[in-house]
């Protein structure tokens, strides 16, 4: 992995440690420590000051596929090809158990907070005192088996499982009841955690892969596996394109203030200023 100062593209760390490809990684809150998952199974935590590794995570039998932090990062959450979803103790470097085992790889995962009207149910354990901000929280999965599953982080118990088009690459929380979720032959489904069996909405564009999905401003933004993306807004009827990319897929999204960075299997990452919308 490659730390790169944004404001003019020079290289600033390069954090080396996993064998095989890097699937995923994010910075925490804070802006100064990394999580890392790859294909060799392991969960990593970098200082980004010193490129140093600090903990890793072993636990899982398939590659990581995603990770979501939970509020300020004492825990985390990984989903892996081997089907399951697993809650990390960062301060202790210890799995603080399996949340899900579902048979099928899960693609993506997001944590999110939930609506006050939505029931997540009780856990049948009392959760471990390592266990920092997951109550009240929902965790989503994007299966490879076409199947979108919520539950409880805390509770462990089951939400709704919704059945989609084609597998579910990938997720993310708009509110504290509406979501998003992106599957391989290009679908957009916009589902309410209220009433989560008929979708919101299913925006479909092509028949490329949904491959990253970002809540922005009133709306989000989408990638998808023909080299397009797009920005998609709630009060505008149209839809902002960001070109550049032509017919590689575009992997993942991430914005910073007005700024939009997407990465593209060209090995280009661009950046995107955008002027008030």
């Amino acid at each position: 992995m490659k730390i790169w100062q944004a404001s003019n593209g020079e290289l600033r760390r390069v954090l080396e440690g996993h064998v095989f490809d890097v699937n995923c990684c994010r910075f925490f809150p804070s802006g100064l420590v990394v999580l890392s998952g790859g294909m060799d199974a392991q969960l990593k935590i970098w200082s980004a000051e010193d490129a140093s590794c600090v903990v890793t995570f072993k636990g899982h039998k398939g590659g990581v596929l995603d990770t979501a932090i939970v509020d300020r990062g004492r825990n985390v959450v990984s989903c892996s090809r081997d089907g399951t979803a697993r809650l990390w103790d960062c301060g202790r470097s210890a799995c603080l158990g399996v949340i899900a085992d579902c048979g099928s790889s899960i693609n993506g995962v997001a944590v999110g907070a939930a609506d006050n009207s939505i029931n997540l149910g009780s856990p049948e354990q009392i959760p471990s005192e390592r266990e920092v901000g997951t109550e009240s929280k929902m965790l989503l999965l994007a299966r490879e088996d076409k199947k979108l599953q919520c539950l409880g982080l805390q509770s462990r118990q089951p939400v709704f499982l919704f059945i989609g088009s084609d597998a579910f690459n990938c997720c993310t929380f708009l509110s504290g009841f509406v979501l998003l979720a992106g599957t391989q032959d290009g679908n957009i489904y916009q589902l309410d955690v209220r009433s989560p069996r008929v979708p919101v909405q299913v925006m479909h564009r092509s028949g490329a892969p949904v491959l990253s999905l970002l809540s922005f401003r009133d709306g989000f933004i989408a990638s998808q596996g023909d080299g397009s993306c797009f920005i998609v807004q709630q009060d505008l009827d149209y839809v902002i394109e960001l070109t550049g990319a032509d017919c590689d897929p575009v992997y993942k999204v991430a914005t910073w203030e007005k700024q939009i960075y997407t990465c593209c299997r060209d090995g280009l990452v661009r950046r995107y200023q955008l002027c008030d919308l």
